[in-house]
């Protein structure tokens, strides 16, 4: 089966004001090819969706809206969140969830957040499985964010990470939806760091998560999930990784702030796709 190939920008907490987030569309709508075969979204702050729905709108490219977190109530008393209803009034079709920092597992550690201070990014297996539910009913695509710390994997916990925060992200939820959504493998110690995965391997914990999804859902759906990359993707490694047969597009950090290197990591991602369609 081939998969359509998706990248997408998570500009973090960077962009977010409306004047910075245009400018860099009008950027990124400069450099990037006029059609792709592969899907292109952006994920700015909740403070730029506004502005860039109608800036995307009239942007030559298709160029998708993503948020980068969604609470799974509706409505109610909870101050600070952002609903599902929200995001689709706001233009937005793909939603992060479960992204390492909500986790507070950072790359990076940052020196004065305590483990007090560390609970303020307390999101769980449970509440991914809860946001990705309130999602799909809404009609916005998941992005399920997984992937194991350093000293995970030096532990040798990568797989069992990685199937477990996969087997709770799809509790309760259909064959039919999961086929549907997407999943980046974030190497943690990857992400801001500048180290990346080596190709191979990361195309093997890739395929562990679709092994896993396979193990629950059978072959079809495992065949029909997409598979993103998320840890420190970059122009000059992207074709690399895309070329690996489980790996189906990137999930983009610091690279996405920079409109010539993310043009050019979709334009990796584009040849490829056309590759496995000629």
């Amino acid at each position: 089966m081939s998969r359509v190939k998706i990248i997408a920008g998570n500009w973090k907490l960077n962009r977010g004001t409306a004047t910075e987030a245009a400018a860099l569309i009008s950027e990124l709508a400069g450099a990037l090819p006029t059609e792709s075969s592969a899907e292109i979204v952006v994920c700015p702050p909740f403070t730029a969706l506004l502005s860039l729905r109608d800036a995307l709108s009239a942007a030559p490219q298709a160029i998708r809206l993503g948020a980068q977190d969604v609470f799974w109530k509706n409505s109610g008393a909870y101050t600070g969140q952002i609903s599902a209803p929200m995001l689709v009034d706001l233009g937005v079709r793909y939603v992060i969830i479960g992204h390492s920092e909500r986790r507070g597992r950072f790359g990076v550690p940052e020196p004065d957040f305590t483990p007090d201070i560390l609970k303020q990014f307390g999101e769980t297996d449970a509440t991914v499985n809860l946001k990705a539910k309130a999602a799909l009913g809404a009609g916005l695509i998941p992005i399920l964010c997984i992937g194991e710390t350093l000293a995970e994997r030096e532990a040798g916990d990568t797989d069992s990470v990685v199937r477990t925060q996969v087997e709770g992200a799809l509790s309760g939820i259909s064959a039919e939806a999961v086929a549907g959504l997407i999943f980046a493998y974030e190497p943690v110690w990857a992400i801001g760091t500048g180290k990346v995965c080596e190709p191979d391997e990361a195309d093997r914990v890739c395929g562990v998560v679709r092994e896993t999804v396979g193990s629950l859902y059978g072959a079809a759906t495992a065949d029909a999930v997409r598979v993103q990359y998320g840890g420190s993707m970059k122009p000059d490694n992207a074709a690399d990784l895309l070329a690996r047969p489980n790996i189906d597009g990137g999930l983009v950090g610091g690279a996405s702030l920079k409109a010539a290197d993310f043009a050019a990591i979709v334009s990796a991602a584009q040849v490829r796709q056309e590759s496995t369609q000629g």
